[in-house]
């Protein structure tokens, strides 16, 4: 039998690699770590002892619909302070009742899942998931 240890990374088609880089480096606080020099542009991040790796899309077709689906592909990040996290999204604009879906956030402090959760999108509408351990007061 295969015994799977970890998941080592997960790989985001992304449209525009410069504006993706800055949300996931200045936005999330990743660090961009030295990619390979692959024939094709893309970026990494380390998270943890996971990496996050970008790869640039060139199909005109892909466009993001910004539907909320927690049940669809999506990345987690896992934070120390969810209220540290819902602070610092919201001084970046983000908030719950946004009329632009891109910087819309749903806030789930008591969710289902057992653990608190923010979602919001990146820029190219994938799904993204802050959670933390627990939920503060």
């Amino acid at each position: 039998m295969l015994i799977v240890e970890s998941i080592h990374h997960v790989t985001l088609p992304v449209k525009d690699l410069n504006q993706s880089v800055g949300f996931y480096s200045k936005l999330l606080g990743l660090k961009q770590i030295e990619r390979p020099p692959f024939p094709f542009s893309g970026a990494w991040f380390q998270v943890g002892t996971q990496q996050l790796h970008l790869t640039e899309w060139t199909d005109e077709k892909k466009s993001p619909d910004f539907s909320m689906n927690t049940r669809d592909h999506h990345v987690a990040f896992r934070v120390k302070s969810i209220n540290e996290a819902l602070e610092w999204l919201r001084k970046q604009g983000y908030r719950e009742d946004h009329a632009n879906p891109s910087l819309r956030l749903w806030v789930k402090l008591d969710s289902v899942a057992g653990f608190p959760q923010i979602f919001l999108f990146d820029p190219d509408g994938h799904l993204i998931e802050i959670n933390a351990q627990r939920k503060e007061d």
